[in-house]
């Protein structure tokens, strides 16, 4: 049966849906990546408000969207002498404190060297229908997010 889902069969013959196939890209050496089994382990970082991972048969390596989580990022920015401003996206010390976070949560998920992006860019401001990143319904429109950033 064709489902449009990638999934994962099991020994015992149990099947895990990983994702659907029309949102799977793959990169410039044939691995194919399942964005949104990623996203939903980055979104675990306290961090993150929302994500997206983008690829394409360019490139060799994945990026990684991330709409700060402002809360967290005030206490943090509080913790260490900043000011929550939108040039905070650019401060270098914040940048490595959430891709050491992604990394944590990549190793802690077992993902393959592919599946951890290589580069990550910050975004201040909540992605809404309004921008055109998400369907009313809240779905994000990948399309979108490569032609904004």
């Amino acid at each position: 049966m064709y489902s449009g889902d990638v999934g994962r069969v099991y020994p015992n013959g149990a099947i895990k849906v990983i994702d659907r196939a029309k949102n799977i890209f793959k990169l410039s050496q044939g691995e194919y990546i399942a964005p949104e089994k990623l996203e939903n382990i980055f979104i675990k970082s306290k961090y993150i408000a929302a994500n997206c991972v983008y690829g394409d048969s360019i490139r060799d390596f994945c990026i990684l969207f991330v709409v700060l989580d402002l809360e967290t990022i005030k206490v943090w920015c509080d913790e260490n002498g900043k000011e929550l401003t939108q040039a905070i996206v650019d401060d270098t010390d914040l940048i490595q404190v959430i891709y050491d976070d992604v990394v944590r949560l990549a190793g802690e998920n077992q993902l393959n060297s592919l599946e951890k992006p290589k580069q990550m860019h910050l975004v201040y401001d909540p992605w809404t229908d309004v921008m055109g990143i998400l369907t009313p319904t809240s779905k994000l429109k990948r399309s979108a997010v490569k032609t904004i950033y």
